[in-house]
């Protein structure tokens, strides 16, 4: 099993700016030819108004038309107070390469993990 912080903590300027940050590729198990394909990403966030995104691709050498989102959750659910949380998602596929995309308005990005 191989784990990786995929994004740092990563605060927002608390501007009422939308900031988006694409964190960097990381290798998933398509990469080492494993053929479950399970992956757990968990992430965690203090008063984060905003969207987080996992995004995959098969391509070996991929450009930013390659990528493509297997996972989104928008925050806050219920209110328009910003979420503190810590999120544990899985998702399946033999994807090469993993990788975050944030787009907020408020609050802090303390992490995001990738297992597989």
């Amino acid at each position: 099993m191989n784990s990786k912080t995929i994004l740092s903590a990563t605060t927002h300027p608390s501007d009422s700016s939308v900031q988006t940050v694409t964190g960097e590729k990381f290798r998933g198990d398509g990469y080492y030819g494993r053929s479950d394909g399970f992956h757990t990403v968990q992430y965690n966030i203090t008063g984060f108004i905003g969207t987080i995104a996992i995004q995959a691709t098969l391509a070996i050498d991929p450009v930013d038309a390659d990528w493509f989102t297997v996972y989104t959750q928008a925050y806050p659910v219920v209110n328009d107070e910003g979420t503190t949380t810590s999120v544990i998602t899985n998702f399946t596929g033999n994807y090469v390469w993993i990788r975050s995309v944030v787009t907020y308005t408020d609050g802090t990005i303390n992490s995001i993990e990738l297992n597989h």
